[in-house]
């Protein structure tokens, strides 16, 4: 009688084993899965964004419906990469004295432009290719040198990406090295968060590149 249990119960562990692996698999995955910008305390918006937002209504609107990470396909990533590239070689980098006349704020697509332009020009075109405006978050950073610089940072299924104008490469967040400091809201595009907190400022040179939000 001993022979037919044994028979029965071999598949019986099969499927227990495959069951246990599974779940080791997943456990893997999700360990293994690029972690997120981590938001904290509401912080006070940038006060050249908020002047943009007078300025650019259309950008700074916010639809609940839409998903608040993009599925990062091929032809998505092509994109990223595709504006990231457009748009740096678009715009002149030049110093801003973010003075009282509107051309001094935050710019969509100028002639020359800080780090600022850069930013809010690239998530201009990517809203334009029909990205939800969920996903696309400006995000105030400091560099090596502590001076403020803005990027955008694209949320996707394969983590957070950064758009910069200093790089034409599109890299994950944690690979930027930047001290990150705020991040607008995926909710309501005119409020932001605090970052928490990250690690030490890249070295790379930021000449010219300040972010005037006081």
């Amino acid at each position: 009688m001993a022979r037919p249990i044994s028979v029965f119960l071999l598949p019986f562990a099969f499927a227990t084993a495959s069951i246990a692996d599974n779940a080791d698999a997943r456990n893997r995955q999700d360990t293994s899965s690029p972690l997120p910008i981590i938001e904290t305390a509401p912080a006070l918006a940038p006060f050249q964004h908020v002047r943009f937002c007078l300025r650019y209504p259309a950008d700074c609107k916010s639809n609940p419906r839409e998903v608040d990470r993009i599925e990062l396909n091929a032809e998505k990533s092509e994109l990223v990469k595709r504006v990231n590239m457009d748009v740096n070689a678009a715009i002149i980098p030049t110093v801003k004295d973010h003075g009282a006349e509107p051309q001094e704020g935050w710019t969509i697509a100028p002639t020359s432009g800080d780090c600022n332009d850069y930013a809010v020009t690239k998530r201009h075109e990517l809203l334009q290719a029909g990205l939800p405006a969920k996903a696309l978050r400006l995000s105030v950073v400091k560099t090596a040198s502590g001076i403020g610089h803005l990027v955008l940072v694209v949320v996707t299924t394969k983590g957070d990406l950064v758009l910069d104008n200093l790089t034409e490469a599109v890299r994950p967040w944690q690979s930027t090295d930047y001290h990150w400091l705020k991040i607008q809201s995926a909710s309501d595009a005119r409020y932001w968060f605090e970052v928490k907190a990250s690690g030490p400022s890249v070295s790379q040179s930021d000449q010219g590149m300040r972010l005037a939000n006081r």
